[in-house]
């Protein structure tokens, strides 16, 4: 039996999906709300963890439209399942959620090919990948769409807050998404074909903290209708299987 064959049922989802993207989105504005008009003092620590923090925050986010594309936010309702997706993909930085959707269903019919538009064949250093990664999602519309936001919201905010609070971790939830979830998963050769994807060593909490489960990204290829917070049982088994074989 091969990890693919074992047997996960979408429908114990139940509701948990809409919990989890609630959750999630709550937390994102909220602590952006409050980091918005939270005083910067370069001496105090805490500066740099809330940029963490709301790092991680922007990455939950995405991971919540990503799972929308697979329907598993609101299995049950296919609309709201839409328009949470659409929430999410424009909230990090005014992506199109219908172009992600086509593009990432590509991504796994081609896994770790040249008709993967995730994948950069060509050179596997990571800057040169993380720059071809980029280029295949960013569009003008969003820069343009960006600034019209910024220069409105440094009418309330601080623009040091703006930028520190808002840009930055979106910034680097996108180098955290694309190394964890991307690079280190389908860089170099691979042996199960035709999903072309490695999972990390299982670790649930370094799992989390780094890019929400995505580091089981073998999992994640096998039983693409699985929500983040599913990718752990998912590991545990594979690993499973792979002792007693």
């Amino acid at each position: 039996m091969t990890p693919s064959a074992i047997s996960f049922k979408p429908a114990q989802i139940g509701n948990r999906g809409l919990l989890a993207a609630t959750l999630i989105l709550l937390s994102w504005l909220g602590m952006l709300i409050f980091l918005l008009n939270f005083p910067i003092d370069w001496k105090n620590p805490l500066i740099y963890l809330f940029v963490l923090i709301q790092t991680h925050l922007y990455t939950g986010v995405f991971i919540t439209a990503h799972d929308a594309i697979h329907g598993v936010v609101a299995p049950h309702n296919k609309r709201l399942n839409y328009w949470i997706g659409f929430l999410c993909t424009t909230l990090f930085a005014f992506n199109n959620y219908n172009r992600l959707s086509r593009k990432h269903h590509l991504h796994h019919q081609h896994s770790a090919t040249h008709d993967d538009p995730d994948f950069h064949d060509g050179n596997p250093h990571f800057l040169a990948w993380y720059y071809s990664f980029l280029k295949e999602y960013i569009s003008v519309i969003q820069i343009v769409l960006m600034g019209i936001t910024y220069n409105i919201l440094k009418i309330w905010f601080p623009m040091e807050n703006l930028i520190v609070f808002w840009m930055v971790p979106a910034i680097l939830s996108t180098f955290q998404l694309f190394y964890f979830g991307t690079y280190l998963p389908h860089r170099g050769e691979h042996h199960n074909p035709p999903h072309n994807a490695r999972s990390q060593k299982l670790n649930h909490i370094t799992a989390f903290l780094s890019c929400y489960f995505f580091g089981y990204h073998a999992e994640h290829h096998n039983w693409p209708y699985l929500p983040w917070w599913k990718l752990p049982e998912a590991r545990v088994k594979s690993d499973e299987l792979r002792m007693k074989n």
